[in-house]
């Protein structure tokens, strides 16, 4: 069963309809859907079902474990946005008596604070959140494995101190909070703590024989900011759109992007991926998506996002093993943006008010010594400065209110590009954070560090 929501090409359409079959009959999974939105709209879903006739479609509720810990960073990421903490803030300034309180907000958010993966005690997923009343009982005795900010340790007690620090803050509940400042803005109406019919029951399938269990859906208590919502395709891929694009009653665009930007690496052995401030990031098929994965007991779900190709793919499932939704999520994007690629957007010149001609002196080529690099204008004023062959340090700037450039990624992200002028008001040279960057390499009458020797170029 497949439904179009906008044209697709049919052979595309057939292929994601493939890839979820095969999904769910390698993967013995009950029920499986899959969907892809493109620039922000849900453009197809498919689903099948080891049921004739009742397969589940893109409003039928699906737990989603950890994707629910991006709504949390979300909701932290408002209330800095609000000036009410900093992501450098320790815990302890706004949380007291955690035990924990050293750890800072944004280590807890990119996973680097130090904390255990698990609570102590009971399988948390698949016990009674009765046995976990207080945070004590979530942390134990001892938290931290190891010093906060030395690496990426992946920790749902440390989404539980978050969703706690959101309620401290905001003085009302995780589940208020993120129904008004999120799921209604968003009209995320199938989004929920709890199951609202349609929604499909958890199984486990036996390893070794074609039968199933019904697995136990828990209340998480503490816990429900780590792993709680139950969600759907539909919803999800409103969730998705804001991922890649922001939304300004939510978050603003700039925020999402800060978001999506590597905090912490993911560790030994997983070089292609990464975390973000509540963001998964991986390389695969030669793109980037960011998103996350998620699975509790019964249930196995993932959102990818590839912001570059306006592609973004949902894929769930409710099987406890087995069902590879991460892989299939991915799959949905790659087929979507080999078959039908995106349409770049029409060149178009600048705003006459952005192409003066004191800018476009600066354009062309520069030397960082011997480097040869070139100075391009963006919109709204600001450069971006790319090695003209080979590899090197390129990097995008944005223009400063009191003139010059602040670095937005690689290297060169926070520092200040500006041009040096001399006397007469002709530029001199360009400066990025000390580097010396000239019109000729090395000519004489250049200001060079060191100074540049007086017989000049040679052969041998």
């Amino acid at each position: 069963m497949t439904t179009t929501f906008e044209a697709l090409l049919p052979g595309t359409e057939r292929a994601l309809l493939h890839r979820v079959a095969v999904a769910q009959s390698e993967g013995r999974a009950p029920s499986f859907v899959g969907a892809v939105v493109r620039e922000g709209a849900l453009v197809w879903s498919g689903s099948r079902s080891c049921v004739d006739g009742h397969a589940p479609d893109t409003d039928t509720q699906f737990r989603i474990g950890s994707i629910t810990k991006v709504f949390t960073a979300v909701l932290v990421m408002r209330l800095r946005d609000e000036g009410l903490l900093g992501l450098d803030d320790p815990l302890e300034r706004h949380l007291k008596g955690t035990g924990a309180g050293d750890v800072t907000i944004a280590q807890l958010l990119g996973h680097s604070g130090g904390l255990a993966a698990e609570t102590p005690g009971q399988w948390w997923e698949r016990s009674s959140a009765a046995l976990r009343p207080e945070l004590s009982d979530v942390l134990g005795e001892q938290p931290f494995l190891q010093a906060p900010g030395r690496r990426h340790h992946y920790s749902n007690p440390g989404y539980t101190l978050l969703g706690s620090l959101v309620e401290a803050v905001r003085g009302v509940s995780w589940e208020e909070a993120l129904r008004r400042e999120i799921l209604e803005p968003l009209g995320m109406s199938r989004t929920t703590l709890d199951p609202v019919a349609p929604h499909a029951g958890g199984w486990a399938v036996h390893p070794w024989a074609d039968v199933m269990l019904p697995e136990p859906s828990e209340d998480l208590g503490l816990m429900a900011p780590a792993g709680q919502l139950w969600s759907t395709a539909a919803d999800l891929a409103r969730f998705a759109a804001f991922l890649a694009a922001g939304d300004e009653r939510v978050l603003v665009a700039a925020s999402v992007a800060e978001m999506r930007a590597p905090a912490s690496a993911a560790g030994e052995g997983d070089w292609e991926g990464g975390y973000g401030l509540g963001l998964q990031l991986i390389r695969k098929d030669g793109r980037t998506l960011i998103g996350h994965t998620g699975s509790l007991p019964g249930f196995v779900a993932a959102l990818w996002v590839s912001v570059e190709d306006g592609l973004a793919a949902i894929a769930l499932s409710n099987a406890t093993s087995g069902p590879l939704t991460g892989a299939v999520a991915a799959d949905l994007v790659r087929i979507v943006a080999e078959a039908e690629p995106r349409f770049p957007e029409p060149w178009r010149p600048l705003p006459e008010a952005e192409a003066d001609e004191e800018l476009l002196a600066l354009t062309g080529p520069w030397y960082w010594g011997t480097y040869a690099y070139g100075l391009r204008i963006g919109p709204e004023r600001s450069v971006m400065l790319e090695p003209l062959r080979g590899a090197g340090r390129r990097a995008r700037f944005r223009a400063l209110p009191e003139g010059g450039w602040v670095g937005l990624n690689g290297y060169y992200e926070g520092e200040t590009l500006r041009a040096v002028r001399r006397a007469d008001g002709s530029v001199s040279h360009l400066d990025l954070g000390s580097f010396v960057f000239t019109r000729e390499p090395y000519a004489p009458a250049d200001v060079v560090p060191g100074g540049v020797d007086e017989a000049g170029w040679r052969g041998l």
